[in-house]
């Protein structure tokens, strides 16, 4: 079918049209000026493919579900403990106020944390968790696999909920898309409490594929608790040839802050299904049980801020002689890249550690973008490549750790509900630190500028960092 010239002609100004209207929506509705005008360029410039992007990825305002979070939210602001509790900085300098304001909750003392450094160290703790659980099992990843690792998970989730533990599960809708019909109906049909998906934006409507749970946690009877970066499935194994061996970090957490991770999981609950767990769930504080204060920094797009940007910042303007960060994707926006370099100004040992494998391409690349302004700073870039590097972690000083599911991206920053544990103690700040170690011993020190890599990143990264505000 060939199509006359003036229909062409007038399709071409309609396409015109709904740019321009959307270049208007952009910088209206942006929630940062770099994202703003990228997205108003992009618009303008090439509509027939951008037209069809920010459609998936647009800076929609939400107004609709900002209302529903924050009333979530609103649910149970009873028990979210006061963040003004700790005003002054303590006798060491250190200033944790920002960190509890960000968090809308303070550290609260007496937790225990172990560290698993690996997916079967991961697993079998988990395993053995869901195993003991009496009464509530609390289960939220991004990504559940129907195979071999996520079936020993399922099924230990099944046993539960038939000897009558309250089991309820959350995954994204985009993060587990493979995980079939049938398999939820085994489940539900087993007795499993709720099972929820993640909402799904219509199709026809906004194509969107931001605002992802990308969170990442398990609570076990209100008294024990997992949190970090892994997903559940075969590749968090190391079973996908593509990437080799999975790298990542969970955390065992016992003690007082277990109940901060389950008011996350509750607040997310009653937002997704509308029901409330106030009553469902036992809200006492579990018992001291360690000397780590804790605290969960949970973020999202409907805050009305960037909490987890903020996050990262406050913690790095905090360092007083270290800043060691590991991430997949290495995406960030103007305020952290001027903090890093400021830290290493002062003579802070500033340490990235990304991974030298692809997953995904586009951040990947734009990652390389960045590099070359840090490098001359003095910040050190590590490049992992033993396998896949999934993990992400900090350590400031000999002090501040903490680990989770936040990237150290724009994504994670503005477009997807993150969870982060931060922990206050010497002691596990350096295990982790000696975790990193191990890591940097697997990982080389990038040394090569942009102008010296192949073709195809000189190219692709000036091209892939015009996505970033969406990265």
């Amino acid at each position: 079918m060939v199509l006359s010239a003036p229909l062409v002609a007038l399709l071409s100004a309609l396409v015109v049209a709904v740019a321009a209207l959307l270049a208007w929506r952009a910088a209206r509705a942006a929630r940062t000026p770099q994202g703003a005008v990228g997205w108003v360029v992009f618009l303008l410039t090439t509509p027939y493919i951008a037209i069809f992007l920010y459609a998936l990825f647009g800076p929609h305002r939400y107004r609709r579900r900002t209302r529903e979070r924050r009333a979530s939210r609103l649910l149970f602001q009873d028990k979210r403990p006061d963040p003004d509790a700790h005003p002054a900085p303590d006798a060491d300098g250190f200033d944790r106020h920002p960190l509890e304001r960000i968090a809308g909750m303070p550290f609260v003392g007496g937790n225990a944390v172990s560290l698993l450094v690996d997916g079967a160290a991961t697993y079998a703790a988990l395993h053995d968790a869901i195993d003991r659980a009496e009464h509530d099992l609390l289960v939220q990843f991004y990504t559940l696999r129907d195979d071999a690792t996520g079936r020993a998970l399922i099924d230990r989730m099944i046993a539960a909920a038939r000897r009558g533990v309250a089991v309820r599960l959350y995954v994204d809708a985009v993060g587990s898309a493979r995980l079939g019909r049938a398999t939820i109906r085994e489940m539900q049909a087993a007795g499993i409490a709720g099972i929820a998906r993640g909402r799904r934006v219509p199709l026809a409507r906004y194509l969107q594929v931001n605002f992802r749970n990308h969170r990442k946690a398990v609570i076990v009877d209100g008294r024990e608790a997992f949190v970090g970066g892994l997903n559940v499935g075969d590749e968090y194994m190391g079973g996908d040839p593509r990437f080799g061996p999975w790298r990542d970090t969970f955390a065992h957490v016992t003690g007082p802050v277990v109940k901060q991770l389950q008011l996350i999981f509750a607040e997310d609950w009653h937002w997704l299904t509308g029901t409330s767990l106030r009553r469902e769930l036992d809200w006492s504080p579990p018992a001291p049980s360690g000397p780590t204060e804790a605290l969960i920094v949970a973020t999202g797009p409907t805050d009305g801020e960037d909490g987890a940007a903020a996050m990262f910042f406050a913690a790095i303007a905090a360092a007083r002689s270290r800043v060691w960060i590991s991430t997949p994707y290495f995406v960030p926006d103007l305020a952290l890249i001027a903090a890093l370099k400021h830290a290493a100004a002062q003579g802070r040992d500033v340490r990235i550690l990304v991974p030298d494998r692809i997953d995904h391409h586009l951040p990947w690349l734009a990652a390389f973008a960045y590099f070359d302004e840090l490098v001359e700073a003095g910040v050190g870039i590590w490049r992992y490549h033993d396998g896949f590097l999934h993990q992400k972690a900090l350590v400031i000083d000999d002090r501040l750790s903490g680990l989770g599911s936040t990237n150290f991206d724009n994504r994670s920053f503005r477009l997807n509900f993150e969870t982060m544990a931060l922990f206050l103690d010497p002691a596990l700040a350096g295990e982790m630190a000696e975790m990193l170690e191990g890591d940097f011993a697997r990982a080389e020190r990038l040394t090569t500028p942009l102008s010296g890599q192949p073709l195809g990143i000189r190219v692709g990264a000036p091209l892939a960092r015009l996505f970033a505000p969406i990265l």
